[in-house]
């Protein structure tokens, strides 16, 4: 009679073991799909906290302010004002569409970004807007969280958000998967209600949240322009809402648009 109970209890204490693992199991798929989201949308080349960890701007640089006054100088109109012949040599010869990155200084998160079109063999500049860049600054080397944006030349293929943009040019994918993490701070929440991918270690012709690296992980990704919640980012560019809507409004596949980033001094070697 004893074996009888002791053979119950054990029957009925492993049945209990089983139901946990299985437990366990089920709810292991929703974590690891989590984790997931949360690796892709740790944006702007972070692993660790993207655009929502908190950083402290240098004196006088919240609000992006201009980096200074190069439009009102004469300028070379077969050529992107400021930009020198190493990168210049770099703009894909079909571009007609630049979005240009003017960063203050190596180690500033304040920026401006400028639109030119180019009509002919001149361009013209159509549109600016004050900007941010990685927290850290600008480097020719970027590496994953080193909180500095890439430079360089890149194309701009594909576009995505929380929010739709039925009249986005560039292919779209509005998807709630662009969700920032809740536990980013509140003035990051809008972020990524629009983004354009920035053609940086990425897969062109895929979703911006396509974890894809074809130079490899420690390279970095997910390098975007955004929206802009008033100081730097862990390595995107992020502009205001009117700016990022006006992009997406005229970024167009035909004109094979590029973007040209990086500190003034980095841009005119």
């Amino acid at each position: 009679m004893r074996g009888t109970r002791a053979s119950q209890e054990y029957n009925r204490r492993a049945a209990q073991g089983r139901t946990a693992v299985a437990r366990v199991a089920r709810s292991a798929a929703p974590v690891t799909l989590a984790a997931a989201l949360a690796v892709t949308l740790t944006a702007c080349g972070s692993a660790g906290g993207a655009d929502g960890g908190r950083d402290t701007p240098a004196a006088g640089e919240r609000g992006g302010k201009e980096p200074g006054a190069d439009g009102a100088q004469k300028t070379d109109p077969t050529r992107i004002p400021g930009v020198g012949d190493s990168l210049h040599r770099e703009i894909p010869e079909k571009s007609s569409q630049i979005v240009a990155v003017y960063g203050r200084g190596e180690d500033s998160a304040v920026a401006t970004v400028r639109l030119f079109t180019k009509k002919g063999e001149e361009w013209t500049r159509e549109r600016s807007w004050p900007a941010h860049n990685g927290r850290k600054g600008w480097t020719r080397d970027h590496r994953e969280d080193d909180k500095r944006s890439p430079v360089g030349v890149f194309t701009l293929t594909d576009a995505g958000g929380v929010r739709p943009a039925p009249d986005a040019k560039l292919p779209y994918t509005a998807s709630a998967d662009f969700t920032p993490p809740p536990y980013w701070p509140k003035e990051t929440r809008n972020d990524f209600d629009h983004v354009i991918a920035i053609d940086y270690n990425r897969a062109k012709g895929t979703s911006p949240l396509d974890p894809t690296r074809p130079q490899g992980q420690s390279k970095g990704g997910s390098i975007w322009l955004h929206l802009d919640h008033g100081s730097g980012t862990s390595g995107c560019v992020s502009i205001s809402r009117e700016g990022m809507r006006y992009l997406l409004r005229t970024l167009d596949p035909d004109k094979h648009p590029a973007v040209v980033m990086g500190d003034r001094a980095a841009l005119a070697r």
